[in-house]
Formats: C-alpha cells, structure tokens, sequence
C-alpha cells in the first residue's frame, strides 16, 4: 500500500492468434492481471494494462496449413475472436494490439538493430534439419519422431506432449517432416544468438540474491535452476517465412524468432496506445509487472530481462507473477483434443455469468500449485458462495430499506459494542485485502472480500431486524444504516474481482463506485440517501445446465477415443480355398424382437432370397427392433446353426464395429435382390 511508484506497466502474456482462450488462460494469466490493474485504478494509480495477439511463430503456420487458408487470415481470425471474448469477459485491458502490426514489426526491427549494431549478438552457423521434398529448413513443430524418454510416436521437436520432456528436433527418433513425410536431411544455416551465457552472473546477482523471497517460489525456483544449470547462447532467428523479417544483408529467408519478437510486442503496444510510451518502459519510478503462466518463466524472467538489459535503455520487471496451470475435470486442458473451456463459448452458453466464471477461476486459481475445474464445483460456487451468501446478503439490506423506509438511509443511532466490533471489521477490510492483491495472492483477497459478505450475513442473522421492528424500531434504522455500508464497501471492493455485479450493486445503492480506500468508512451512504429498486445479484445454475456441459466434455473424450483408437492388426493369411467356402448373401430383416432376459440379443427373421430364417445376433445395445425393419444385411447362410438361449439361430449377420465400440451393418450402398451374393 506504501509503494513509490509513480506508474504501472502491467503485460498479460500475448496468446497466440492460432485458436480461442479457454479456463486455462484465464485463471493462470488474464483474471489475476484484471484484478490487480482493476485494484490500481481504484486508488487512482497511473497504470497501463498491455496486451496483444502474438501472431508469429510455427504454431500460426501449422494452424493455417490445417486450416487451409493464409498464415494472415488465421491470424485475423483469431485475433478478433480472442480480443472479442476478452471484452465480454470484462478483462480491461488498455490495449489489444497484435504482433503483425507496421507498429510491432519496426519496434521489433529497431529493437533487434540496437543490439546487433552494438555487437550484443554472436553469428553461428549450424546445421538443421531440412526437407529436401518441401524445400526448406524445418522449424521444431514441424518435426515429429519418437520421443527418446518415453517412447511416445508423436513427439515434436521441441517438446514431447506425452510425457512433458523438452527436446531438440536432433534428440529425435526416427524423425520425419510434418510438412511431406519426408525424413529431413541435416543442412548448413546462419543465425544470430543470444549469448545468455554472459549474462548469467548478472542474472545471478539480479534474481537468485535479488529477488528471493519477493517472487513467488515457482517463478524464484525455476529461474535458479536454470541459472544453475548454465545458461548457452539462444538463436534469435530462424528459417521461415512468417514472422518480422530479420532486418540485416543476407538474412533473407529468416525471420525473427517468436521468443524474441513477442514480448517486445509489449513495447509496440504501448507505443500505439500513448505517445508517452517511453515514460511506462524507461523511467525507473515505473513498475513493470508480467502477468505470465508457468510455461513462459524462462521467457519473462530470463530471456526477455537479458534482451532490456542488453538494450540499456528499458526497465526491469520488477515482479512475474506466474501461475500454475488449471485442469478440466481431472484431465490437463489440451487445445488438440479440444479438452477445454472455450470462453467465446461459455460467454454464449451462459449469458449474463462472466462473473460467475471470475469467482470460480479465482476461487480456486492454481497461484502455487495445479488445480482442477470441474462443473459441479462452478455450481456449487455461483449457488452455495455468490447466491447464498452474497446475494443473499444484498438482497436483505436492500430490500429491507425499501420496505421499512421507503428506500431512504435510515439514521444510526447509539451504537452497541457488536455494531463497534462489526464496523471495526468493515475499516480493516480495504487494507486487508489490498495487502493481498499486491502480494499477487488473489484468491486469499477473495476469500476476505466473502469474508465480509459472511459478515453482513451474520450480523442480520443475528440482529434479526424483521422481528425486533416490531418491538424497537429505533434499533432496527442503526442495523440497517451499517447493513447499507457494508453494501457500499462491498460494491467497491468487489469491483476488481466481480466488476459486472459492483456495477449492479452500485446502481442498486444509487450511489457511484468510490475510492478504494473509502471503503471502509461507516459514511459511504449518507441518512436520507434515496436507494434504488432491488433486483437479484445471482441466478441459481440449475443441474440440467452443468450436466449438458459434462456431457459435452464426454463427447470429446469418447471423440478422441475414437480417433486415437489402434486398429488391430490383421489375422493370419487364409486360402482362397477357405474364403470361397463361405456363402454370404444380402439378406432384408423382417421381423426383429428383444430376446427375453438379456441385454445384448435381438431374434431376427431374415429373407435371405434362399428362404426365411431366425438368427440370434448380439446388437441389441446398438439398435431399437422397430427401427431395423426393412434393413437389407449381408448374412453369412452356409454357418453351421446354433442353440442360443434356447433359439436355433441359422446364420450370422455381418457387422462393423467403431473404434468407439458401436456397431454399424455392413450392407449394400443401394438396393439389392435378397439373395444376392457379397464376393
């Protein structure tokens, strides 16, 4: 509460413009940097909230090729889907930009200029692999091989998905290009490097002895151990054909590396949004703070301060509060198999319950270990904590002063020792959870904001104003008037982390969000201050909502289950002499009924055009009788018959099973006489 700063430049790290934001995104990087910009501009603090789309890079190209359009086109796909769910969400940014922009690619150009114009750069030449059928130099994605620790197929160059292992494309198996199927060939290429290995006893004496015990454990623990390890020179540049191009003679053909290009993505934003960019990125009385997930520690805390501090010219970041990540059901999200939360979907699915969504994502945010979503705890957490306790408690202070007073404050009286203790509570609140918020520990300042919704909720439960009215009205106006205030301070403390329902109940209480420091004044509500009308602050989620949900999620499991699915290899050879053997007829079902006291049999009668005959065919989880009626089936006659729960079945109908074990006939792709014979 007692910082020098003069400004504030908070970054959230830019997403990738190659598909929509899900939970995961959410709870590890946009909510907590919302709520903390959201609580600077509550004090009336200079602060510039930064973010973009990061539109370089090999995962935008492969979303294209997949696609089959231009790496151009999915970017402003997916950049206006993205900047769009952000703006529903609420998240407040002060700029969207976006990496492809004329801004970013001179920034990024300058920038890299600077540094090698003043020798901060070492060339090397290397080889790489290289698909001879595609023509070019391969980037790690698009390699795949077998992973050298686990096993897994499918690995790509730099990192298996499988088991989490990071890799070099060289540490491959087997490896083969993504792009012809190619196996690719080492050749000879130049780029520019980084030397972090500089830069190592500098970055010691900055994060291992400056920063311990100020950054959090996972973001101080991963920087030590890398710096431990040793740090070697970082490629700066690579072969593709996407990206800012690398801006010196006989780089054609090479594009900045995306590491490099995108956080200065955050300089070029900054430069479209304020003429006074320079102020938020070079004057020392600025804070920079990075809002990153896990996965991009080394970039924000190592790389990128290595680059500024290469530069000379920028600050430093002086926290990064990273996040763990969040799981869905008990299962890592994953946008490959569109194991998620999409948001532009949620927003559509549950109007109205943004809000919702901030409460459960900070409820439960994975700030120093990985936590789970799951759909039955969103709506325990809108029904039990947000309606319950919360809404409940507005509903009460507000509806009860529109009966009793018309709307009007009512004035407070002599103050007994449980209204002093109650409204001591109320003055401590603002500094409480504002010590959280700059500890970057969002979801114990959450639990203190309902802390204070418990607080109201108690303090009338326990004064029972609708009873003593009848008997001590004086009484009851002192009740009310604190009830109202701890409504008043509700609705600015809860604004960072619920700003859609402070804004409600700030309408409700007719009176315009204030100071976060005010809050916890007894005053906020002066006696004759004229309330408006009430409404509910939450809805109850009914079961039928998170059951469609869930049942969605187990739709795309038991989809990927079908696509993954191994076929099984085939049987040994036969004779031609064995296959002619068989007589397989297209045959019309006419005549289909559940056979008594098991689940798995149906009695068909068929005309196989030879005669009519009953078999015993185990489909009856896949197919209504009524429904199969009419069903032309190839059928096996010559099958030698069977006793089967005490029905001669004379024949076996043929019958293709999904990977997902559903069954499916095989039969004609049109009409055919009964009779006719499968060869």
């Amino acid at each position: 509460m007692a910082e020098n700063y003069k400004r504030y430049t908070v970054t959230a790290a830019l997403p990738y413009a190659n598909g929509p934001v899900h939970i995961g995104h959410l709870a590890g990087v946009y909510l907590p940097a919302d709520i903390y910009v959201r609580y600077l501009r509550s004090q009336g603090r200079d602060v510039k909230f930064i973010c973009g789309s990061d539109e370089h890079g090999v995962p935008i190209t492969i979303r294209a090729k997949k696609e089959g359009i231009t790496p151009q086109q999915a970017v402003d796909k997916y950049h206006e889907l993205i900047k769009k769910s952000f703006e529903d969400f609420n998240v407040s940014f002060d700029i969207y930009s976006r990496t492809s922009s004329q801004t970013h690619h001179e920034t990024a150009s300058d920038f890299f200029l600077k540094l090698y114009n003043d020798g901060k750069f070492i060339e090397q030449t290397t080889q790489q692999y290289y698909d001879e059928k595609a023509q070019q130099f391969l980037a790690d994605r698009y390699i795949v091989g077998t992973c050298p620790k686990c096993g897994n197929e499918n690995a790509y160059g730099d990192q298996c998905e499988s088991c989490g292992t990071s890799l070099n494309a060289t540490d491959l198996i087997n490896p083969k290009s993504t792009l012809s199927g190619a196996v690719p060939v080492m050749r000879e290429t130049k780029h520019w490097y980084l030397p972090l290995n500089e830069y190592e006893p500098w970055l010691r004496e900055w994060i291992v002895e400056g920063h311990k015990g100020d950054w959090k454990p996972n973001v101080y623990g991963q920087c030590k151990s890398w710096i431990d390890q040793g740090l070697q020179p970082r490629a700066v540049t690579r072969d593709l054909d996407w990206g800012v191009p690398v801006p010196v003679a006989g780089a054609e053909g090479k594009v900045l590396y995306v590491w490099f290009d995108a956080p200065i993505g955050y300089i070029s934003a900054t430069k479209d949004l304020t003429p006074d960019w320079e102020t938020y990125w070079k004057d020392p009385e600025s804070k920079l703070v990075h809002f990153i997930g896990k996965d991009n520690i080394v970039f924000h805390c190592i790389i990128f301060p290595s680059m500024l501090k290469a530069h000379g010219d920028y600050v430093l970041p002086d926290n990064v509060p990273a996040n763990e990540f969040l799981n869905l059901e008990g299962d890592k999200i994953s946008t490959s198999r569109n194991w998620a939360v999409w948001l532009h979907e949620y927003l559509e699915e549950f109007p109205g319950k943004g809000d919702v969504l901030r409460y459960t994502l900070c409820a439960n945010a994975p700030e120093s270990k990985d936590n789970d979503f799951t759909w039955k705890d969103y709506q325990a957490r809108n029904n039990n904590e947000l309606l319950a306790i919360l809404g409940n408690f507005i509903n009460r202070a507000v509806v009860l002063t529109q009966k009793y007073y018309n709307g009007e404050v009512p004035v407070r009286g002599e103050l007994q020792d449980y209204d002093k203790e109650v409204l001591g509570v109320l003055e401590g609140m603002p500094v409480v959870i504002a010590t959280y918020i700059e500890r970057y520990r969002f979801r114990d300042a959450l639990s203190e904001l309902m802390n204070l919704a418990r607080l109201g909720n108690k303090y009338l439960a326990d004064t029972e104003p609708w009873k003593l009215i009848k008997t001590d009205e004086e009484r009851v106006k002192t009740i009310m008037n604190i009830a109202l205030q701890i409504s008043a301070s509700l609705s600015i403390l809860m604004e960072p982390f619920l700003p859609t329902s402070a804004r409600k109940l700030s309408n409700m209480l007719n009176q315009p969000l204030g100071d976060w420091m005010a809050a916890g004044s007894a005053d906020l509500l002066a006696t004759g201050h004229v309330i408006g009308t009430p409404e509910l602050m939450f809805e109850k989620i009914e079961d039928a909502a998170v059951e469609a949900q869930v049942q969605k999620l187990l739709d795309t499991k038991k989809a990927n289950e079908a696509a993954n699915a191994v076929v099984e290899p085939a049987k040994e050879n036969i004779s031609f002499e064995d296959f002619s053997k068989m007589d397989i007829r297209i045959g019309t079902i006419i005549e289909a009924d559940k056979v008594a006291k098991t689940k798995k049999l149906l009695k068909l009668k068929i005309d196989t055009g030879i005669d009519q005959r009953t078999v015993v065919s185990g489909i009856a989880e896949f197919f209504n009788p009524e429904e199969i009626i009419g069903q032309q089936v190839s059928i096996l006659v010559n099958l030698a018959p069977r006793e089967i729960k005490g029905i001669t079945s004379q024949g076996m109908i043929l019958m293709a099973e999904n990977a997902d074990g559903s069954l499916a006939f095989v039969q004609p792709s049109k009409e055919v006489k009964n009779g006719g014979t499968v060869s």
